[in-house]
């Protein structure tokens, strides 16, 4: 199936900056001189500017120019006298003025101006006027109601005013055309441009997008026109290292009179210098053929009815835009090249003979040329290419060069999936099928082509650049077809686990499993599945991590099987965006209406084989925006999350390291030895490779390790320290006894830069997504930690800016508060709360929180079908996977949540997680998130935290569970939040902090 590739900033991809730079001069406004009749004439199909938009939109070209008609020469005068136009065209009858009058006119004021003579016969204008001058008028042509001479027209102005910068620029080629009959030019010269249009663009790479496609436009070879054989000479000696061919007729003026010999001569003497220049004489006269063919040059006769097919074959063989056929030094063909990745196998193999054959006639440059790699076609220059006596190093040269433009072509552009040439090699970012690719492709595609720009030459990406896995995006086209093949409707009030069977038993269409089945053939890594979905990654709803992940190790020996793991894989991702979850986020957002289309990110899994466990060495979120700043640090510095393996850790608010990358060895958590062992990783995932055949539906092929269980790995052995029991000590080096997770190497040691490198990619999200964003990331291990490689994973914009709103909390208030924190995330009032949902202090067991997330999810379902809102209470890290730090809830269960408070206390006291999925949709959703420390002692509490359990336990319930009482309040609360300061509370009546002056009133969720 044919596949469009995705449009990207040509802003953002440096390595098509030359083309930005070549043909700086457009033809923009034509002033047409003509009389209402000769108007007629050329408008009696159209309108002319119609007719040159069609042409132009017909061979694919930039804006064509607007076109302005006057009557009379003194108009034209009058009106250029007003306005700036970039080329005259004119009729040879004029009320009062000819032509060549108002061309002598013109010149006077503008001698640049370019002024083309257009007629209807030739009577009209032979013989010219005694006193005409050759730079009156620039070219005349006959009029015969061709559009594509009007384009041939303004290209050729274009390319004589273009020439001198985009070969100086580009060394942009040039093809030399001498005619000196205005009948003949007037039908062969838009059949010349015709084809170098068409030919051109046939041959440009498929894998760049249409945007690159136009700007490499840019770059085919310039056509020259000369009239003399001094004109033409003066061209060729001007521009010779860059004439690509010359052709010519054979009878025109030479020392001031027609030579029938002139074109002869021309080609001959240019053959002398050139002895493999391509050269075309065409003539009326066949007896010139033969004197062609002495040259030899090819000849193409003027009255031949083939006279275009002959052009055509022409620029075919000789200019380099067919096939390139390598030859032996006797013409012998070897094989052939239909593109630049056949060309680069075909290098690799050919004998040395055909390769120094072709080298020194500088054929690999003009055909490279003739595909507008402007910058490949420098380097396979014979000027450029090396030792001509040393074969096998330049074999190895060019082979260098072509992949090292096939690399750099696909920097920062998502191209269609190419199932004949598909490298994932070369290849960094395809998408397989036509339409979106879904919030979360889109913002890593964003990200990947902002890094394309150039950077600063400190940049501490220069020396430690980022990079993305190699991707592949099923669009959404691939969800559609799914969903109508199979004539699925959603089902209501069904279990996640019916949704995922019914979508497991459906068939993925036809044309999505052929491509998959080649994609795969490619792939020899392990996989991540990953969702993408229409609404993922908004700024306001980004459903973060509401959607199904999968890990594939993709290393069964039968094909099938990986096929169909990849298969089922896909349609269970595709499941989940009917999953109770995320239906539930959608309603708590206002999107339930709005339909929604999963694509899909097939992703090379960051990490190597650790005896058989594949897991990159560091993965963590980032943030630019710190909503807890400790000790000095700045909101605007922003935090990050690690840790050992796969993301899962961070992502799903497990034990993990924060730390500020603006200082990455100031280790909050870890102030002393008691605080590194209660808070460092204990546990990992990682992708066994043993369990290769099959998909488990329930842990995504996930296993979770202890870290002492495999110290033995390389990336604990670099980046944990050793506790040593004896000395009640922790060392930062590989030694017998306790591993700890601290990341000394990195962090405190900086082997790695890797507070540098996050604060100059938030700086760069920041900045492209004029937001604060949250980034996902890991790190592979290289030979050294220096050689390690950072890989981007996924960014999403953040929502802050909330802190506008003028709220004001003064301590005194505490006094009077049900809760009142030093940490609370939000900004702003709420002021509609008259349930609440609170975890009981007295009965409350750690072993028992899963269960205290199943009796707070049916205490949610009541309060959505009564459509009322609730304050949350419990101890712990809400939205926790590991339930020993908190109540595991998922959306699905607090989906009417209408703001939280997180107790810690002696029996959980986790840190806050920023990166979190959760923490993410709770700060777009704008929900107030309260942590109340009720352990004065601590460093990062300031002793005024408190909670009023007495007011909450005498309470009336309406509900009174084994681990959850439910209360419904008379009077509403009132939360707020000033995210200034983070300080907030929750009074038990409105406007219980002091009155202040008249200022607009907050709104619902404005944090």
């Amino acid at each position: 199936m044919t596949v469009h590739p995705t449009i990207l900033p040509t802003a953002f991809d440096p390595h098509f900056k030359v083309f930005h730079e070549l043909m700086p001069f457009k033809v923009q406004e034509i002033l047409l001189v003509s009389s209402l009749y000769d108007a007629f004439i050329m408008e009696e199909d159209g309108s002319i500017t119609t007719r040159l938009i069609h042409e132009y939109h017909g061979l694919n070209l930039s804006k064509a120019p607007k076109v302005t008609r006057v009557s009379t020469g003194e108009e034209a005068l009058e009106v250029l006298a007003r306005k700036r136009y970039d080329l005259v065209i004119t009729m040879p009858y004029l009320s009062g003025m000819n032509a060549f009058e108002l061309g002598r006119r013109i010149k006077e004021n503008r001698p640049r101006l370019p002024v083309i003579l257009m007629a209807h016969n030739l009577r009209s204008v032979y013989p010219l006027p005694l006193d005409y001058q050759a730079n009156h008028i620039d070219n005349i042509f006959l009029w015969c109601c061709e559009d594509d001479l009007l384009m041939a027209i303004i290209k050729n102005v274009e390319d004589h005013a273009n020439v001198d910068n985009d070969t100086a620029r580009a060394m942009v080629r040039v093809i030399i055309y001498v005619e000196d009959s205005p009948d003949f030019r007037s039908l062969f010269l838009p059949a010349i441009y015709r084809e170098v249009v068409q030919q051109t663009q046939a041959v440009l790479d498929e894998s760049i997008n249409e945007r690159h496609r136009l700007l490499r436009m840019r770059a085919r070879p310039k056509i020259l026109m000369a009239h003399t054989y001094e004109d033409a000479r003066r061209l060729y000696e001007a521009y010779q290292p860059y004439v690509f061919a010359v052709i010519s007729d054979a009878r025109f003026p030479r020392n001031g009179r027609i030579d029938a010999c002139a074109g002869e001569r021309l080609l001959a003497d240019i053959r002398a210098e050139v002895p493999d220049l391509p050269l075309l004489m065409i003539s009326s006269e066949e007896q010139n053929r033969i004197r062609a063919e002495s040259i030899p040059a090819v000849f193409i006769a003027k009255q031949s009815s083939e006279i275009y097919n002959d052009l055509h074959e022409f620029c075919l063989t000789y200019l380099g835009f067919g096939d390139f056929i390598f030859r032996m030094p006797d013409g012998t063909p070897v094989c052939s090249a239909s593109n630049v990745m056949e060309f680069e196998r075909a290098v690799g193999m050919v004998p040395e003979a055909s390769l120094r054959y072709h080298a020194v006639r500088n054929h690999f440059s003009n055909w490279m040329m003739a595909r507008s790699e402007v910058g490949l076609a420098r380097q396979l220059h014979r000027d450029f290419i090396g030792d001509i006596n040393k074969i096998p190093s330049m074999r190895d040269d060019i082979v260098e060069k072509v992949r090292a433009l096939r690399r750099l072509r696909q920097k920062g552009v998502i191209t269609g999936f190419d199932p004949e040439h598909y490298d994932p090699e070369i290849t960094e970012f395809v998408k397989i099928g036509n339409g979106p690719i879904g919030g979360k492709a889109r913002g890593l595609a964003f990200i990947w082509a902002c890094l394309q720009r150039p950077g600063n030459k400190h940049s501490i990406l220069k020396r430690y650049p980022a990079a993305i896995p190699k991707t592949a995006v099923v669009t959404a086209q691939g969800f559609d077809d799914f969903i109508s093949q199979n004539q699925f409707t959603q089902p209501l009030a069904v279990t996640d686990e019916h949704i995922a069977d019914l979508f497991i038993d459906g068939r993925l269409p036809s044309w999505l499993r052929q491509e998959l089945e080649i994609f795969l053939q490619r792939c020899d890594f392990p996989l991540s599945v990953r969702s993408s979905s229409l609404l993922e990654d908004g700024q306001f709803r980004p459903y973060a991590g509401l959607y199904s992940t999968y890990f594939l190790a993709n290393n069964h020996p039968d094909f099938s099987i990986r096929l169909g793991q990849l298969e089922s894989a896909i349609k269970m991702v595709y499941a989940s965006i009917w999953f109770e979850s995320p239906q539930a986020y959608s309603r708590g957002v206002g999107s339930g209406s709005r339909e929604d289309l999963m694509a899909v990110i097939i992703q090379e899994l960051v990490g190597k084989d650790y005896n058989g466990r594949w897991y990159p060495a560091i993965s963590g979120v980032a943030q630019s925006h710190n909503y807890y700043p400790v000790q000095g640090m700045l909101p605007d510095e922003g935090i990050a999350h690690i840790a050992l393996g796969i993301g899962k850790t961070v992502v799903e608010g497990e034990k993990n390291l924060r730390f500020s990358p603006a200082y990455p060895q100031k280790l909050i958590q870890f102030s002393a030895v008691e605080d590194v062992l209660a808070n460092c990783q204990r546990q990992l995932y990682a992708l066994d490779l043993s369990s290769g055949d099959c998909l488990n539906r329930y842990n995504a092929n996930l296993v979770r390790y202890n870290v002492q269980d495999v110290a033995p790995d390389l990336p604990v052995q670099l980046l944990a320290s050793t506790y040593i029991p004896d000395e009640h000590r922790i060392r930062d080096v590989d030694m017998p006894g306790v591993k700890i997770l601290t990341f000394a190497q990195i962090l405190k040691y900086s082997a790695y830069p890797l507070g540098d490198i996050l604060l100059e990619l938030l700086a760069i999200g920041r900045s492209g997504m004029g937001s604060e964003v949250e980034i996902e990331f890991a790190v592979q291990l290289g030979p050294t930690l220096a050689e390690s490689t950072f890989y981007l994973l996924q960014i999403r914009p953040m929502v802050t800016g909330a802190e506008r709103v003028d709220v004001v909390i003064h301590p005194e208030d505490a006094e009077t508060a049900i809760v009142y924190s030093t940490q609370s995330l939000g900004h702003g009032q709420i002021t509609t709360i008259r349930d609440i949902i609170y975890v009981k202090p007295d009965t409350f067991d750690t072993t028992a929180t899963r269960d205290i997330a199943r009796e707070i999810g049916q205490l949610n379902r009541q309060l959505v079908t009564e459509k009322r809102h609730f304050l949350l209470v419990g101890p712990g890290r809400w939205g926790t996977n590991d339930h020993w730090l908190g109540i595991p809830v998922q959306w699905s269960d607090i989906s009417n949540v209408q703001a939280i408070v997180e107790v810690r206390n002696r029996q959980l006291r986790a840190d806050p997680s920023q990166g979190s999925h959760f923490f993410q949709n709770l700060t777009s959703l704008g929900i107030p998130y309260l942590t109340v420390d009720e352990n004065n002692g601590s460093k990062e509490a300031d002793g005024q935290d408190r909670i009023d359990w007495q007011w909450l336990q005498q309470a009336a319930p309406t509900h009174d569970g084994r681990w959850v009482r439910h209360l419904r309040l008379q009077r509403p609360l009132s939360v707020t939040c000033d995210g200034r300061s983070s300080v907030g509370m929750i009074s038990k009546r409105k406007g219980a902090s002091r009155p202040q002056p008249p200022r607009p009133q907050p709104t619902h969720r404005q944090g």
